[in-house]
């Protein structure tokens, strides 16, 4: 059997949305600021494998938590500044594609929608354990973005 394309949305789908007071242009150049990202994600350290941050980038986040470690390799495959930005995860774990996109809105506020579609490992019985995951993986989204907005308006990102 073969792995399913990274590229192609896997069934594990999240979503969270944050509104940033702060131009478009200021969130999508903290939020491409990828080796600051660890200070907004919490456990993870960020670097720039391959690349000059750009289309083509090669990023590794490095997430651990107690003797648990997850390696998160992702690689930027479109940037639309100062409106979309779309990775490809292609680790051995997480797998699928990602956007992040930044609506302006008036009075310089800006609406950040992250969205993932992950390929879950584990076959059947990752499928099945999927709606045990979500909410943790949705609160920890929804939390890693409420702390980026913060950053981002305070002036400590990017």
């Amino acid at each position: 059997m073969t792995a399913p394309d990274p590229a192609a949305p896997g069934a594990g789908e999240v979503t969270a949305t944050v509104i940033v007071a702060a131009p478009a242009e200021r969130v999508f150049a903290a939020f491409t600021a990828w080796e600051r990202q660890g200070d907004w994600i919490p456990l993870t350290k960020v670097r720039v494998v391959e690349g000059d941050g750009g289309e083509g980038t090669v990023i590794e986040a490095v997430t651990v938590a107690g003797p648990a470690v997850l390696r998160d390799e992702m690689r930027v495959v479109k940037l639309d500044p100062p409106y979309e930005v779309r990775v490809v995860h292609q680790g051995k774990v997480l797998r699928g594609p990602g956007v992040m996109r930044c609506t302006p809105m008036g009075g310089d506020r800006t609406q950040v929608v992250w969205h993932e579609w992950f390929h879950l490992p584990g076959g059947v019985a990752g499928k099945m354990a999927w709606p045990l995951l979500w909410p943790g993986s949705k609160v920890s989204l929804k939390h890693s973005l409420k702390r980026f907005a913060r950053l981002v308006e305070s002036g400590r990102l990017p």
